[in-house]
């Protein structure tokens, strides 16, 4: 017999490794495009061995990023967004942060927003929304 629940659906938001400034001290020392795509493939991964439906979309650091995300969130419905820590977490990068945070209000007002420290921890920020640890 097959679950009639439908799995969590999960929009994780990030930057694009490769537009990365690694070169800023606000973000962990040996950090390169390669490891974070590395990371963001665990993440992905952490969040299907849970069972639910995850998807990607990686922006880059630009006004693009905004219709990105709308565009993704379009037509679909998801429990819970996370944005990642390296959009968040960079001085530099606040007006990139404030515009996605206010995108994904927009485009999915009663969807959770949740924010990760690193790409493998998405799973549990999401997780925080859903009642699960």
């Amino acid at each position: 017999m097959t679950s009639s629940i439908s799995p969590k659906r999960v929009l994780f938001i990030g930057q694009q490794p490769e537009t990365v400034d690694f070169s800023d001290p606000a973000l962990p020392p040996g950090f390169d495009a390669a490891k974070i795509h590395a990371s963001i493939a665990v993440g992905m991964q952490q969040m299907a061995d849970r069972g639910w439906a995850a998807e990607l979309c990686l922006v880059p650091p630009d006004a693009s990023a905004t219709e990105m995300v709308t565009k993704q969130l379009a037509g679909k419905a998801f429990d819970c967004v996370v944005i990642g820590g390296g959009i968040r977490i960079p001085p530099k990068s606040l007006l990139l942060f404030e515009q996605l945070v206010n995108a994904v209000h927009r485009a999915a007002s009663g969807t959770a927003i949740a924010f990760n420290t690193t790409p493998q921890d998405t799973a549990d920020a999401a997780a925080r929304w859903f009642g699960r640890e």
